[in-house]
């Protein structure tokens, strides 16, 4: 797939400047959406006539959905064109928007919820070309860094305004506010996006592309039964073993294929692996905590949703300050102790949140959740630099698709897992998993904790100087 536009092709700075922020207002509206119904599930189970927990499903079919579909978003874009997906992506997201605002059942709702994550897995890598395509070299830098702020934004204010608007209004609202902004969007876009596709298209491995999905599908909706107050313990081991089985049959394929819809070369270089495999298992754990605090403040403490947003704001918070120290943390210590040491406070301050009450003072509250977002944020920064910083350049397209479906996918497995240990939590203290306690809560949080410290196992295999030409320590020594 080319990334930039042959002379004729490239749009004029008109143009060009136009693209870049409706780009990135539709990677905005994307994220959000992952986040924003956290603070809402109580008023939205509420609505369904279901369990707050069993609303899981709700932001899990979406984030996985989004995973199975990234790896074939390149495919598309070089098949029908940038203009064409990127437009037509729009539309998929805006419709299933106004639909999920509309349903008055869990089963429409995660079904719009997919619909939607297909639309919002088109939306965000080949917006991301539509950039490339349009930008000229000495301006890709600054449209890279407009494209990604919202990404770091839309966290942040997705759990208040959630809060907000579910508070003071109606839980559809957080849907409907996508139609105004996906028909501008769709306008602009037809309008400003050049029309072309690739003269050389790549085949499509369906194979490939239909043993992922089945497997991710199939894993991640075992792990929502079994997070669910009435989990039917057998189907959801079907489901496990048939997720499994489509699993390995995807490594044999993708191993194998010419044009496979994953490349895992990438998994050769140390570095990454380390990032891919206990940095899933760190992002498995920081996602569950999104998921569980907003219910905790909720039916634990008699919270309303507006008050639990603002207090998991702290958290994000945290996240962005962070951003301030990272640069001269990485280059005084390096990949490896960072990842070891930080690590370890991340999964003891996700410990931490057991010991929150209803009456632990606020102050003391936001201390601890501003010091998760802390922590959090350096580790995730981390990992995610860590996975780049030794790859080769012929290998950063296919590692990058990679790198993002595992993302998408261990973000829903960790709104699963909060969900599973609720009911783990539940069934420890004896009661039924439909009236959940803050001593549920309590359990739930260090099960979470323990799955991210398991995660720095991984580092240990790191050599001491991995990653020190992107983060600068190992010249500092010799200096």
């Amino acid at each position: 797939m080319s990334e930039s536009p042959s002379p004729s092709a490239r749009p004029s700075n008109g143009r060009q400047s136009l693209i870049v922020p409706l780009v990135a207002a539709a990677f905005f509206m994307e994220n959000l959406d992952g986040t924003i119904i956290a603070t809402a599930l109580p008023q939205m189970a509420h609505s369904f006539g279901v369990h707050a927990v069993d609303l899981s499903i709700g932001i899990t079919s979406y984030l996985l959905t989004l995973a199975v579909f990234i790896p074939i978003s390149g495919w598309a874009a070089d098949r029908f064109g940038v203009r064409n997906v990127f437009t037509a992506a729009l539309a998929v997201f805006t419709a299933s928007s106004v639909v999920c605002g509309m349903t008055d059942g869990l089963v429409g709702f995660t079904a719009a919820r997919i619909v939607q994550g297909i639309g919002g897995a088109m939306m965000v890598p080949v917006g991301r070309l539509a950039v490339l395509r349009a930008t000229s070299k000495d301006g890709l830098m600054r449209a890279i860094s407009i494209i990604t702020w919202p990404g770091l934004v839309a966290p942040v204010i997705g759990p208040p305004l959630g809060g907000f608007i579910t508070t003071y209004s109606s839980w559809r609202w957080i849907f409907y506010l996508n139609l105004p902004l996906g028909i501008i969007g769709m306008v602009l876009a037809w309008r400003f996006i050049a029309a072309e596709t690739e003269a050389h298209k790549r085949p499509f491995d369906g194979i490939g592309f239909a043993l992922c999905g089945i497997a991710g599908t199939a894993i991640m909706y075992a792990m929502e039964l079994l997070g669910r107050s009435d989990a039917p313990w057998r189907e959801a081991l079907a489901f496990l073993v048939g997720g499994v089985a489509a699993g390995l049959g995807a490594l044999f394929h993708l191993r194998r294929s010419a044009h496979p819809v994953v490349d895992l070369s990438a998994f050769r270089v140390k570095t990454f692996a380390v990032a891919m495999g206990g940095g899933s298992l760190f992002r498995v754990s920081i996602s569950a905590e999104p998921f569980l605090l907003p219910l905790m403040f909720q039916l634990g403490f008699g919270m309303n949703a507006f008050h639990s947003g603002l207090l998991t704001l702290i958290v994000f918070a945290g996240n962005l300050s962070m951003k301030l120290l990272r640069t001269p943390v990485m280059r005084r210590f390096g990949f490896r102790p960072v990842l070891i040491v930080n690590g370890a406070l991340a999964a003891l301050s996700i410990a931490v949140m057991s010991l929150l009450t209803a009456d632990t003072p606020l102050l003391l509250t936001a201390i601890a959740l501003f010091a998760s977002g802390l922590s959090r944020s350096l580790q995730f920064t981390a990992v995610n630099t860590l996975a780049f910083a030794d790859m080769p350049k012929p290998q950063m397209s296919g590692a990058s698709t990679l790198s993002s479906t595992l993302s998408q996918m261990t973000m829903g497995m960790g709104v699963a897992l909060g969900a599973i240990a609720l009911r783990l939590a539940a069934w420890l203290h004896g009661h039924e998993a439909q009236s959940v306690t803050p001593a549920d809560f309590s359990v739930a949080f260090l099960l979470v904790a323990a799955v991210g410290l398991v995660a720095i196992v991984d580092v240990f295999g790191l050599a001491r100087d991995a990653g020190a030409n992107v983060s600068g320590h190992q010249r500092r020594t010799r200096a």
